[in-house]
């Protein structure tokens, strides 16, 4: 099984690629998929398209929802739902699914499957289903309130991020399964980056990605 890694920026690829250590032969590559949403989802389509792997695993970092998950620590997420695209702001904001709308309707003359606003990760025989919700978000929450109003659309949120929804819904209208590891940098909301943990979360998300890949290596 060939795995292609993802990482959102040059900074967070470093760090991912020398706690990788020595690639196992089934990694097709470990390559930057962008920041936000947009790009990656883009950039996601691009390398299946011009890879093929048989799944991608995204590495990086995220701000922790859930107490439970801290900063410094690493989590291998079971789903990815998408916070930004709807109607509204702050406290009115209402996501897609909310105004009836799905991010993909689906197409019978490829028999893609129509896309919500959660999509569900791991590769078939995987646990991953059993982790956290991961939320993808346009803008990180700049403060306790910001994530006080997700946590009332999305209450399962363990953390957020900014390209995990855009590169599994790549990963779906390719047919490739998608994982998504992300390690715990901050508390979301904190802008303060002198309580960030960066450093020990990407080791820690490097370390998990390892265990990920040794999986069907």
């Amino acid at each position: 099984m060939q795995t292609l890694v993802l990482v959102p920026t040059d900074f967070e690829r470093r760090h991912v690629r020398a706690g990788l250590g020595p690639l196992p032969a089934a990694v097709a590559g470990v390559e930057l998929c962008g920041f936000g949403p947009v790009a990656a989802a883009a950039r996601t389509a691009l390398l299946i398209a011009r890879d093929r792997p048989d799944r991608v695993l995204l590495v990086g970092i995220a701000g922790g929802i859930d107490p439970r998950l801290t900063p410094g620590t690493a989590h291998r997420f079971g789903a990815v739902a998408c916070h930004g695209i709807g109607a509204g702001s702050d406290g009115a904001f209402v996501p897609a699914g909310g105004l009836g709308w799905p991010q993909w309707p689906g197409d019978d003359a490829d028999g893609s499957p129509a896309i919500g606003d959660t999509i569900a990760l791991g590769t078939a025989g995987a646990d991953a289903g059993d982790g956290p919700l991961l939320l993808t978000v346009c803008a990180a929450s700049g403060c306790a309130a910001d994530v006080e109003r997700r946590q009332r659309l999305f209450p399962a949120a363990g953390a957020e991020d900014m390209e995990g929804f855009g590169v599994a819904l790549a990963c779906q209208l390719h047919g490739v399964p998608c994982e998504i590891v992300r390690g715990i940098s901050n508390v979301a909301g904190d802008r303060d980056h002198a309580r960030w943990l960066t450093a020990e979360a990407l080791a820690a998300a490097a370390a998990l990605a390892g265990d990920v890949l040794a999986e069907t290596s």
